[in-house]
């Protein structure tokens, strides 16, 4: 049986470091960074992330925030930003030495939620 999503992103523990590596990048990204510096809670937010990316990947964690529509209402984040962010997890990917296949996959994902956060 092929591993899931969830098992060739390093289960629990290799997604909490792609998170980590992730807003690390977003940090330092000069087109996303402010938004990520004044984030309330960042810790939260990771752990968030962290619980996500288990749940939709085929992990066993539930998902105990907010839905991405809810969570992103208001910001009206640009396809710039967005695109800066899905550049830097890709690279956080690489970072994590992730194949290609497996980055095709999370691209695929983000990009099936940009509606969820562009502009709403």
């Amino acid at each position: 049986m092929p591993a899931t999503l969830y098992e060739r992103l390093g289960e629990e523990a290799g997604i909490t470091r792609l998170v980590d590596d992730a807003v690390d990048a977003h940090l330092n990204n000069p087109t996303v960074k402010t938004r990520f510096e004044n984030t309330e809670d960042i810790e939260h937010a990771k752990r968030m992330s962290v619980e996500f990316f288990c749940a939709g990947s085929g992990g066993p964690q539930a998902y105990s925030g907010r839905d991405l529509l809810t969570a992103h209402r208001g910001m009206n984040i640009s396809e710039e930003e967005f695109i800066a962010v899905v550049d830097d997890i890709l690279g956080a990917m690489d970072k994590n030495g992730l194949d290609d296949e497996v980055k095709k996959e999370v691209l695929a994902v983000l990009y099936s939620l940009k509606g969820d956060v562009i502009r709403v």
